[in-house]
Formats: C-alpha cells, structure tokens, sequence
C-alpha cells in the first residue's frame, strides 16, 4: 500500500523572517548549552503569536471573542479545497463562485502573492467582504490565504476580519501555497494551546485526496 505524504505549507520560524510592521520579530537563542549544562542544549523563543503561518481567534478583534485555549481544535483538522486565485488582485464572492467546493469546509486561497517570508509585502491582494456571505452559505468553517492578513495591514476596522466572525468562519494566515496544486486536501494546522491568547503559529500541512 503507497503511503501519500504530506505537504508542509507553513513558514520555517528564522532569524531572518518578515514580521508585522511595529510588530515582534521572531528570534530563537540558546539558553544555555551542552556544554554549560552538561547535558542538554536548552532553547528559548520570543516573538509575535502571529508570526509566520498562524491562526487568529476571535479574541484578536473583539475583546469578548474566544482565545486560542477556548477554541475547538476539529476546525483545524479536515477537508479542504485549495483554489488558484492568482488571475485577480482583488477577491470578491464572485471570484470565488465559478470554483466548485466540493462539499470542503475549509477553503484555502492561493493568490498572486509570491511566497517570500523573509520580505513582508508593500501590497497584498485585496479580499473583499462579500467573500465571507458567499462562504458561509458554502458551510465553510476555516478560511486560509497564504498573505499576511486577510485584511489590508494598515487596516483599523478589519472589515474582511469581522465579515468572517459573523460567519462563524476561523481565520489562517501566512500559508505557503506555490508549491501546491488546486484540489482537495485533508489539512491539518493545530494552533498552540496558548492560554489567553489571540493568535499562535501552526504547523500546516496538506495531503491529497482522491478526487
């Protein structure tokens, strides 16, 4: 029986890796090493919780929305749909209504942006609102784009942020999709149990399925 492997889709965290404008930068240093402990190498990292590839809860825009440790790890684990969305800068619910679903709960977008983390980008494509009605009569529960935000990054409403909340739709961000064909996957990226916290990197990964 052949074995399918999966398809990492996740940033690696590096020295050297774009963050947010006026954000943490990701930095991992050793503590203390083999030498001086003399028996293990021990690390430590700091950084933004929205560094890399990451999910956002709810608690990110609305003071009373769920933390990462409150939210349902089955939304982060299941079927999903990768869509080539590179022909457009701007994403509406009509861009997305030629492709067919399939019945996936969770749809992720591959868009005109170039893969580049070491470089956060001066422009992002545009997501409009009206994707998020259109999703969520789809039954869509998790949306993942492989940009740094699904809203612009100097936005202060997050127009797209919230359209989706209202949707019950969860939010993934920082994918890396250009190694990846359009189909059907099962994914997998299960944020960090962090109490407390709105947002925290993931492990993403893809595995075909049949069609």
């Amino acid at each position: 029986m052949t074995q399918t492997n999966w398809i990492d889709i996740s940033q690696p965290l590096t020295q050297d890796m774009a963050h947010f404008p006026g954000d943490a930068p990701f930095d991992y240093s050793l503590t203390f090493t083999k030498a001086q402990t003399g028996s293990a190498n021990v690390g430590q990292l700091t950084g933004s919780v929205h560094i890399g590839t990451h999910i956002d809860a709810p608690f990110h825009y609305d003071e009373n929305g769920k933390t990462v440790d409150q939210l349902d790890v089955n939304m982060y684990i299941g079927n999903a749909v990768v869509l080539d969305v590179s022909h457009t800068e701007r994403i509406t619910a009509d861009t997305l209504k030629p492709f067919d679903l399939k019945g996936a709960s969770r749809v992720l977008l591959h868009t005109s942006l170039p893969n580049n983390p070491k470089r956060f980008p001066e422009q992002i494509p545009e997501l409009d609102p009206s994707i998020a009605d259109f999703l969520g009569e789809q039954g869509v529960v998790l949306l993942g784009v492989d940009i740094p935000s699904v809203d612009p990054p100097e936005s202060k409403e997050l127009p797209v942020h919230h359209a989706l909340y209202r949707q019950n739709i969860f939010i993934l961000e920082n994918l890396m999709l250009d190694h990846v064909e359009p189909g059907q996957y099962e994914l997998i990226a299960l944020p960090l149990a962090i109490n407390g916290a709105d947002g925290s990197p993931v492990r993403a990964v893809l595995r075909p399925v049949n069609e």
